[in-house]
């Protein structure tokens, strides 16, 4: 549907029926679902363990790991958060990592440790990856293009300090080396404070082998990091993104990366980026690089941001409620976007969006072709029948007919790994 028919839908009573009638071509095209989730939602574990997702008709579900496999904190949710998997090297694809987003009880006695599960996609075995118990609230995780997992913590004020980094007063990133001839053995984890501390969600890589992270508060800012050399995370300068203009409500067009100092980086990025006057958003989360373009998904905001990452740094609104998609609104059951969450590359360049809100739902935004910032067209591909879960980790692997995404804090207690595959497989 083009833009016009969606700013007439947006000024009347919204419905899903604003959608297009299908979603292009391509490993995973699909015709969109009627609405969210609303007069499906429930808790019942018989049915949410069959189907937790609405889905289109051509698609099916499964289970690919879930707490019946391995639970790895008896008594509570496992909250599956990113995933990954083993992107290059022998068996590319096979073993799905997932980070988990547990955080430490009030009085830390009986919490186990931050935790990194393996689930091999082939045979279903699953296990704990790493686990330690100073790591708090596991969420951001990405494959190296140096065959290394990156993976952080997401707390603004962490309990357990790394004695490897006591000073850093927010979370912090870490780099996981595998085993050559086992790529479900961690050979080694180091700390990585040059990323900064700060509350880590999202990971992103470019080209060049600089790493993108974001801090996940209500005045985030986004970061790049340089290094001295590719691959190598022990040395380089840590950036924040600056708006020219921050002032404008919107805080999009020309920008450039500033330098932090790298003193203060290692002990709260935070401070590091106010320092320089970076721009803040309202609760960035998850970062997904397609092509030249980094996306940015700005959970409070209900939108999307692209930034140009050739020589002239530009801010665009990629979605946004109000502009190429309509608003949510609970109260009368309207489907719309709210709480953007995580992001996914879909094998056809598009990108993938999962709301961090009930229902969750997954969107599916088309490239800006006729050059206004703008996705040309947004669609509704799932939402999540789970009464208090939402959709993380959207990822999709070797198989371009198969998106993988989590239930996370499931109320059924047995959070998940669901595989979405289109039936008429080419």
């Amino acid at each position: 549907m083009n833009k016009t028919l969606i700013a007439l839908a947006i000024g009347a009573a919204l419905s899903a029926n604003t959608h297009a009638d299908s979603a292009g071509h391509g490993p995973m095209a699909f015709d969109p679902i009627d609405a969210s989730a609303y007069a499906q939602m429930t808790s019942d574990p018989t049915v949410l363990n069959k189907a937790s997702w609405v889905i289109p008709s051509e698609y099916s579900q499964s289970i690919v790991s879930d707490e019946s496999k391995l639970d790895i904190y008896p008594g509570s949710s496992d909250w599956n958060d990113m995933i990954t998997t083993n992107e290059t090297r022998k068996d590319a694809g096979r073993y799905l990592y997932r980070a988990h987003e547990v955080r430490p009880d009030a009085d830390l006695s009986t919490y186990t440790g931050g935790a990194l599960s393996v689930v091999d996609v082939k045979t279903g075995a699953a296990k704990v990856l790493v686990q330690r118990k100073d790591w708090e609230a596991l969420d951001g995780l990405v494959w190296t293009p140096w065959h290394s997992l990156l993976f952080a913590e997401e707390t603004g004020s962490p309990k357990l300090p790394d004695p490897n980094a006591p000073n850093a007063k927010r979370g912090l990133l870490y780099e996981l080396t595998l085993k050559s001839n086992d790529p479900t053995s961690a050979e080694n984890v180091t700390v990585r404070p040059m990323l900064g501390s700060i509350a880590h969600e999202g990971i992103e890589i470019d080209a060049e082998g600089n790493v993108y992270v974001l801090d996940e508060d209500a005045s985030g800012s986004i970061y790049k990091f340089i290094p001295k050399r590719y691959g190598d995370l022990s040395s380089g300068q840590l950036y924040a993104l600056k708006v020219d203009d921050s002032s404008s409500g919107d805080r999009t067009g020309p920008a450039q990366w500033v330098a932090l100092d790298m003193n203060k980086v290692v002990v709260d990025a935070r401070a590091a980026a106010d320092d320089v006057g970076a721009t803040a958003f309202g609760r960035p989360e998850d970062l997904e690089r397609i092509g030249n373009t980094l996306y940015v998904a700005i959970t409070s905001e209900a939108r999307v941001l692209s930034i140009a990452l050739d020589k002239n740094t530009l801010v665009r609104n990629f979605v946004k409620t109000g502009a190429n998609v309509p608003e949510e609104n609970e109260a009368t059951q309207i489907t719309g976007f709210k709480s953007p969450d995580n992001l996914a590359n879909g094998p056809d360049g598009k990108l993938w969006i999962a709301e961090d809100n009930v229902p969750s739902d997954i969107w599916v935004a088309e490239p800006d072709n006729d050059g206004d910032g703008y996705s040309d067209e947004v669609s509704l591909f799932a939402s999540l029948k789970d009464n208090a879960a939402e959709g993380t980790g959207i990822y999709f692997g070797k198989d371009p007919h198969t998106l993988f995404v989590n239930v996370q804090h499931s109320a059924t207690g047995n959070d998940k790994t669901i595989a979405i595959t289109h039936r008429d497989k080419d």
